[in-house]
């Protein structure tokens, strides 16, 4: 088994699909890339079990054949490797893999196709169509907000709700949530699951470099996205999601109005001052005035800042978790947020002030933590 390829483009679609290596495989097999020739297309795959990343890369060949090649070993030796067309020979008796470079001969030992893990199958599967652009912006939006708990896996991944009204993504860890719902979307039928965080990652990662459309088959145990001469297959988080909808406040009056920019700016200044446990920081609202502080009773340290808002409501004082709340103002694209609140004990929502994208609907929750003294 023989073929030719550049040496770049086999680097860039390996790396593509490394992400998904783990660095603790149960299978050893797992520690390498799975090597499919076709004629003229290498079909090359990674898994963890959990999750599988194929792509496709062109190739010069008039065989077919398959290997399973060490990973490590064969990212290391083409990021050392200038452009340039590269020539490996697979002796399918021995595996042993010669890769033969401007610069003289390599030899690997490869392993058998065969122990490689196969692809789940898809059956009964629904199908949608999601442009490459509402997926990647899903991800980015909500993915901040999943948790780490391994006792709550379900909170580790974030939940799909498919219909025909538009698509809703939500991730929460208890602490935030985040709800973005596209009505510019559709699903053919009503369907809902929850996807692990390492696919997403990975998926974010390549969607930043493609326009086209995204196929998304989903049954009860996997996901399936293809696109360009990508595929990624996860298995889905089995267990039922919290009611998120319960946990939303719906009767909020105190409301404010704000740059986001500037509450931002303050906040990232002022928790540095607070206690590094609670990353605790006071917002009180009076009048047209926002005064952001944060103290560490421990070091003596303290911070003050006051920001000019809009607001509509009593005087309130709550204390949140300053890293909360710069995560979701990173992740709001508009000039003007708005704050609405009910009591100092209940969740505060943040939601973009002003236009945003037609069919776009976002909104953010954060718990309150208790305030000292």
């Amino acid at each position: 088994m023989k073929f030719i390829v550049t040496s770049t483009d086999l680097l860039k679609h390996l790396q593509t699909v490394s992400g998904v290596l783990a660095s603790n495989n149960t299978l050893p097999i797992l520690d390498n890339f799975l090597f499919e020739l076709n004629k003229d297309s290498l079909k090359i795959s990674a898994s963890d079990l959990e999750t599988t990343m194929i792509t496709n890369v062109s190739v010069k060949a008039e065989e077919q054949g398959a290997i399973a090649v060490p990973a490590k070993l064969l990212l290391d030796y083409l990021k050392t490797l200038p452009e340039q067309p590269l020539t490996f020979t697979i002796d399918e008796k021995t595996l042993g893999v010669e890769i033969s470079s401007s610069y003289g001969k390599s030899k690997l030992a490869g392993f058998s196709a065969d122990e490689f893990p196969k692809n789940p199958e898809m059956e009964d599967a629904s199908q949608v169509t999601v442009s490459a652009d509402i997926l990647s912006e899903a991800i980015q939006k909500t993915i901040f907000a999943t948790g780490n708990d391994d006792l709550r896996p379900v909170m580790s991944g974030i939940f799909c709700e498919f219909s025909s009204d538009g698509l809703r993504f939500v991730a929460t860890d208890a602490h935030k949530l985040v709800r973005y719902t596209r009505k510019d979307a559709k699903a053919d039928s009503t369907a809902s699951f929850i996807v692990p965080k390492k696919p997403l990652n990975l998926l974010k990662g390549v969607l930043g470099s493609t326009t086209s459309d995204i196929e998304m088959e989903f049954n009860g145990t996997n996901v399936k996205l293809s696109f360009d001469e990508h595929v990624l297959i996860a298995r889905l988080i089995d267990g039922k999601y919290p009611n998120y909808e319960a946990v939303i406040p719906k009767d909020n009056p105190n409301r404010m109005l704000v740059n986001r920019t500037s509450l931002l700016g303050s906040i990232r200044r002022v928790s540095i001052f607070s206690n590094k446990t609670t990353h605790q920081v006071r917002l009180k609202i009076s009048g047209s005035e926002l005064s952001i502080s944060a103290e560490d009773l421990d070091y003596s340290n303290e911070a003050n800042e006051r920001l000019s808002c809009s607001y509509d409501g009593e005087d309130i004082e709550i204390g949140f978790n300053s890293r909360f709340l710069i995560d979701m103002l990173n992740n709001l694209d508009q000039d003007d947020v708005e704050l609405h609140l009910s009591a100092p004990n209940r969740a505060g929502i943040l939601v973009p002030a002003g236009d945003t994208d037609e069919g776009v609907d976002i909104l953010m929750l954060v718990m309150p933590v208790m305030l000292n003294g």
